[in-house]
C-alpha cells in the first residue's frame, strides 16, 4: 500500500506499483492521470475522489497501485500553481488549454519529480510510454520526454519558487479573498498549511487516552486522536472492526458537541452524509434522524451505524422538503464550497470559481430558514459549513438573525473545544482554520476550516 499523503515539501516515499519490467506502475499513472484530465477545464467537474475512483476501478489496479495514482493525483493538485507555472514556462507556446489529456500527462509525472520519491527515469520513461499509447498525444512523446528531463534538471530551482504558498498554489481569486477576511499573515499561514497535507484524526467513541496509546496516536486538545504518519490501512488497525472509533477530522467533530444531547434528546442531523457527526450524536444516547439527499452517500452512514452497533433513524430526503416538526436540536451542515477541506481535498481550489459561493450561499439560508421551523421553542440550532469563506459563515448567520428574531446566539465556551479560545471568533462562534493547533507537539498540526454556529429558540 502507498504511504498515506502527507504533502510535506519534501518528495515524499510512494510505491512504484511495480508488476514487472514492461509494466511497472503504468497503470497507477494512467489511472491519475485520467483522474486529473477529468477535473481539467471542465464547467462542472467531478471530485477527483469519484475521478479516481472510477479510473481505478476501469483499470482494476491493486491496493498498491490504486494507492500510487491517489498519491500522484492527490500531489498533482497540491501543487497544481507551481506545476502549472514550471511547465509553462518550458513549452513554448505555454500550456495547451484546448489539450487537458497532455496538460494531466504532464502535470502528473512533474507531480512524482517534485513531491514524491519516484526514480526520475521512471516518472519520465513511463509518461512518455503513456503518451505513445494515446492517439492525442503519441505525436507529442518527444516533447514529453524532453520537457519532463528538463523539469527534474531544474528541479531545485523550481522548488524554490515554492516558498510563496499563498501566491505560487493558491487561485488568485481565493487568495484575494482569504487576504480581505483573515489579513495576509494568517492567508499566507492558511495556503502553506494547505501545502502540508492533512494527518488522519479519529473519534474515539470512550477511551480516548487507552485507545491514543493503542493505536500510537497524538490526543489533540479537542479530543481528537491524529494517527501517526504511515500506518497500516485504516481497516487494519485494532478497534477499527468493533466499533471503538471513526475517521474523523478533528474540525470536523466539534459541531456536534455544541448540541451536547442528553440520553433520549431527539435530534434530527440535516446533510447528514457521510455521517461522522450522526455517529457522534448517537452515541449519547440521542435519538438521532439522519437525513440527506444522497442515497449512495447514505450507505456509509448505514455501515457505520451496523458497525458500531447504534439505533439511527435514516431518512433519503431533501432538507427542504421536510414538513415541520419540533425536534429538540437540529444541526445543519449545510452544503458549501468546501473551500475549508484544500489541505485534504487539494482539488477544491482548482476545481471551485467564486461564483460558486453566492449560488451557496442563497441555498444555505434556504436551508437555515427551514430549519429554524424544525426546532422546538426552547431547542437549540447549529448550523455549519466546512468553508473558508465568510459569506458561507460568520455573515450567513449575522443575515440569519436580522431576519428572525426567535434565534439568539448561545457563545461557543473555550472548555467546550479543549481549552482553544484561538477556535471562537469575537462573536462566539466556532471559527477553525488549517493553520490551527501548529503548536501541537508531535501533531503536524492543522484542522480543516470550519465554521459553526449555535443558536437557541426563544421559549
Amino acid at each position: 500500500m502507498a504511504s498515506r499523503d502527507t504533502g510535506r515539501n519534501t518528495r515524499k516515499e510512494a510505491s512504484t506499483g511495480e508488476t514487472g519490467p514492461d509494466t511497472a506502475g503504468l497503470g497507477a499513472r494512467r489511472a491519475a492521470m485520467q483522474a486529473v484530465a477529468a477535473l481539467i477545464g471542465q464547467e462542472r467537474p467531478p471530485a477527483l475522489d469519484d475521478a479516481l475512483a472510477q479510473a481505478i476501478r476501469a483499470a482494476a489496479l491493486a491496493p498498491a497501485d490504486a494507492g500510487l495514482a491517489r498519491a500522484i493525483a492527490v500531489a498533482t493538485f497540491r501543487r497544481y500553481g507551481l506545476i502549472r507555472a514550471a511547465l509553462a514556462a518550458r513549452l513554448e507556446r505555454g500550456l495547451p488549454a484546448a489539450k487537458p489529456q497532455l496538460t494531466a500527462l504532464l502535470a502528473t509525472a512533474t507531480a512524482q519529480l517534485l513531491d514524491l520519491a519516484v526514480p526520475d527515469h521512471a516518472a519520465v520513461d513511463l509518461a512518455v510510454r503513456l503518451a505513445k499509447g494515446d492517439t492525442r498525444t503519441a505525436h507529442l512523446a518527444g516533447l514529453v520526454n524532453a520537457v519532463l528531463r528538463r523539469i527534474a534538471r531544474e528541479r531545485d530551482a523550481i522548488l524554490a519558487a515554492d516558498a510563496d504558498a499563498l501566491a505560487v498554489n493558491t487561485p488568485d481569486w481565493l487568495a484575494r479573498r482569504w487576504v480581505a477576511a483573515y489579513g495576509p499573515e494568517r492567508a499566507a499561514a492558511i495556503a502553506r498549511a494547505h501545502l502540508a497535507g492533512a494527518a488522519i484524526d479519529l473519534t474515539p467513541l470512550r477511551d480516548t487516552a487507552d485507545w491514543a496509546e493503542r493505536l500510537g496516536a497524538v490526543t489533540l486538545p479537542t479530543g481528537s486522536l491524529r494517527l501517526p504518519e504511515n500506518g497500516p490501512a485504516i481497516p487494519d488497525l485494532p478497534g477499527f472492526q468493533e466499533g471503538a472509533w471513526w475517521v474523523q477530522d478533528a474540525a470536523a467533530a466539534l459541531p456536534a458537541r455544541l448540541l451536547a444531547p442528553q440520553p433520549g434528546t431527539r435530534v434530527l442531523d440535516l446533510c447528514a452524509a457521510p455521517g461522522g457527526k450522526t455517529l457522534q450524536l448517537a452515541a449519547t444516547g440521542a435519538q438521532v434522524t439522519a437525513v440527506d439527499r444522497s442515497a449512495p452517500r447514505l450507505e456509509r452512514l448505514r455501515e457505520n451505524v451496523a458497525r458500531l452497533g447504534f439505533a439511527v433513524e435514516i431518512v433519503v430526503a431533501d432538507a427542504l422538503t421536510l414538513e415541520p416538526r419540533d425536534h429538540d436540536a437540529v444541526l445543519l451542515d449545510a452544503p458549501c464550497s468546501a473551500t475549508g477541506t484544500i489541505r485534504r481535498h487539494p482539488d477544491v481550489a482548482w476545481t471551485k470559481v467564486e461564483a460558486d459561493i453566492g449560488r451557496l450561499a442563497a441555498l444555505q439560508a434556504r436551508l437555515l430558514d427551514h430549519a429554524a421551523g424544525l426546532v422546538r421553542p426552547g431547542g437549540l440550532l447549529v448550523y455549519c459549513t466546512c468553508s473558508l469563506e465568510p459569506e458561507e459563515g460568520e455573515a450567513q448567520i449575522a443575515a440569519f438573525l436580522a431576519r428572525d428574531s426567535r434565534f439568539t446566539r448561545v457563545p461557543v465556551r473555550p472548555e467546550e473545544v479543549g481549552g482553544a479560545a484561538a477556535l471562537i471568533d469575537g462573536n462566539g462562534d466556532l471559527r477553525t482554520l488549517p493553520c490551527h493547533l501548529a503548536e501541537v507537539p508531535n501533531a503536524r498540526g492543522g484542522l480543516d476550516g470550519f465554521f459553526a454556529s449555535r443558536l437557541r429558540r426563544a421559549d
